[in-house]
């Protein structure tokens, strides 16, 4: 059976530890992409377009050079067991972004700071759920 990370009609708010009140663009480290680069420019770039489990497993086939041919069995394995959801991203977690999702489970990110985030904030009609926390109290 297929484990979903998707959420429908939902908005998760900043985590209550992140200290921005501005939202920042993450960074490469060196050369490398890190799940934050991976997860920001792929939503940024393309609002409404990805689910979360399509954000989730891309991240995985970028991390684990996943061979095309394998995809499909890749994926079905892949999603046989429970993945984290985008509440536990960096992008609500530390770098100040929320996320939406519309009623067909896909996915836009909106700054802290932004008009766009303050209506869906208090938004009745969304489930709204904070970002995981980074640190335990």
């Amino acid at each position: 059976m297929e484990k979903s990370t998707n959420y429908y009609n939902t908005f998760i708010e900043v985590a209550e530890d992140c200290l921005l009140t501005k939202a920042e663009i993450p960074i490469e480290r060196g050369n490398k992409k890190t799940v934050a680069t991976i997860q920001f420019y792929k939503i940024k770039e393309n609002p409404y377009l990805y689910s979360s489990d399509d954000i989730v497993f891309d991240i995985y086939v970028s991390k684990n050079a996943v061979e095309s041919d394998d995809i499909e069995k890749e994926k079905a394995l892949f999603f046989s067991k429970g993945q984290p959801c985008l509440r536990c991203s960096p992008l609500p977690k530390r770098y100040g972004w929320g996320i939406h999702y519309n009623v067909e489970g896909k996915i836009a990110i909106y700054a802290i700071e932004s008009d766009e985030y303050s209506k869906l904030k208090v938004d009745a009609e969304l489930k709204h759920l904070k970002a995981m926390r980074s640190s335990r109290k």
